[in-house]
């Protein structure tokens, strides 16, 4: 934007001033402001929307408060993806970046996700952008249940500049009510989709991978994919395998565990299993970008997760027509059906889990018809397609009753209407 260099601009070798629409595109302007722009869960719905939406009747640009990696490239090319350099901590500096960067921009609406860029409303606000749209997908790390107090605070003080919150999941849907005290008719509630072609199940029972250490058919192949990190308790995974294994050592010439992800939590876990003696039954080989290769390439997916919103991997891995076992958190039981697509366990007990994947281990006939039932569920229900149509609906909606399209002209009044 200038050349002191604390906002940078991608659009391939574009220079920072450099605009990426023609001047005579009156197409509205969304906004979509995360906290870090890379890969996860939530970026990864960000891109879903935008591209879905890119040859619709829509404008995009990505604002990350800290930094952007190279899954921007995952973005249509038109879109410009801007950073901002949040310093760690309190960086007060940073409402003054996001608000010159809104003024410049001039959207039509503003979509920020999370707790973590809530605070881009007030800015928003007062570089008068009328139509402000705040996305709950899923709990803080240090707030793993949403029951701290200071993070109910925050999200109340910032209602009133939000006119409407999409929640995830029917449980972030009911926190948004009870405790934020959001109105219900202020309240979306929109799933994450699937991208149902590049998610498939494999040609047959399970594909083949590059550089997986277990290739042969006869091996039951459980496995996650995600951050190692507390939230995701891939340790509770590592522990159930061990428990799987030493309940049943017969099991050891046919169970293998992969787990796929980079984190802090990496030494725990492969102490865990160096422990349990079961080191050479796991393949950890770190993040990979292949993800529906790597999912075609297990039998059985579970997710142990301490806390989640809509979680896309669980998704994904159901698209990919494998059966799913996961903990009780979040919004799993809205996607898992318990005993039809998949199990439903206890979070933090590793000896449910190792229950739950030992009943897949051993009955092949119900891992190919709870695989098949997953993937059914997702064409009716989770496709891309319905997503970015509702999404398209709040947008619509959005600008008709607060933005470009309706009859209130200043921002300051579409506040006061907004605080209902």
């Amino acid at each position: 934007m200038n050349s002191t260099g604390d906002v940078s601009v991608r659009n391939q070798e574009s220079s920072d001033s450099e605009v990426l629409w023609d001047e005579g595109d009156q197409r509205p302007l969304i906004v979509h402001i995360v906290y870090r722009f890379d890969m996860g869960g939530l970026e990864n719905g960000v891109v879903n929307v935008i591209n879905g939406l890119y040859e619709r009747q829509y404008r995009h640009a990505v604002v990350s408060l800290t930094d952007v990696s190279d899954f921007r490239q995952r973005l249509h090319d038109g879109v410009p993806v801007y950073s901002l350099h949040k310093q760690p901590g309190k960086d007060p500096a940073l409402y003054w970046r996001i608000w010159r960067i809104l003024r410049e921009l001039k959207p039509d609406i503003v979509h920020s996700r999370n707790l973590n860029a809530l605070e881009a409303q007030i800015p928003a606000y007062l570089a008068g952008v009328r139509g402000r749209i705040h996305g709950e997908h899923g709990w803080d790390v240090h707030d793993l249940d949403g029951r701290s107090a200071r993070y109910r605070r925050w999200r109340r003080m910032f209602r009133p500049f939000v006119q409407r919150y999409i929640a995830l999941s029917g449980h972030i849907e009911q926190y948004l009510r009870r405790e934020v005290r959001v109105p219900a008719e202020k309240i979306v509630r929109i799933c994450n989709g699937v991208d149902t072609q590049r998610f498939s199940p494999p040609k047959l029972h399970r594909d083949s991978l590059a550089g997986i250490e277990f290739t042969a058919h006869t091996y039951v192949v459980i496995g996650t994919v995600g951050r190692l990190e507390v939230v995701k308790d891939q340790i509770t995974l590592a522990k159930a395998f061990v428990e799987l294994l030493r309940r049943h050592p017969e099991l050891k010439q046919q169970c293998r565990l992969v787990i796929v992800g980079e984190g802090s939590l990496r030494p725990a876990i492969e102490a865990v299993l160096t422990q349990g003696n079961v080191r050479d039954f796991a393949w950890l080989p770190g993040a990979r970008d292949d993800i529906p290769a790597v999912l075609r390439a297990l039998d059985i997916f579970v997710l142990p997760s301490r806390a989640e919103g809509i979680s896309n991997t669980i998704l994904e891995a159901m698209a990919c027509g494998r059966p799913v076992v996961a903990t009780d958190v979040g919004g799993n039981r809205e996607l898992i059906l318990d005993g039809e697509t998949g199990a439903v366990v206890p979070h933090s007990d590793h000896e449910s889990l190792a229950d739950a994947m030992l009943r897949y281990v051993r009955d092949a006939d119900l891992r190919k018809i709870h695989g098949h039932a997953a993937r059914t569920r997702i064409e009716a229900e989770f496709s891309i397609e319905r997503m970015v149509n509702r999404y398209a609906a709040v947008y619509a909606d959005v600008l008709t009753t607060h933005g470009r399209f309706s009859t209130r002209a200043k921002p300051s009044k579409q506040n006061r209407d907004s605080r209902g």
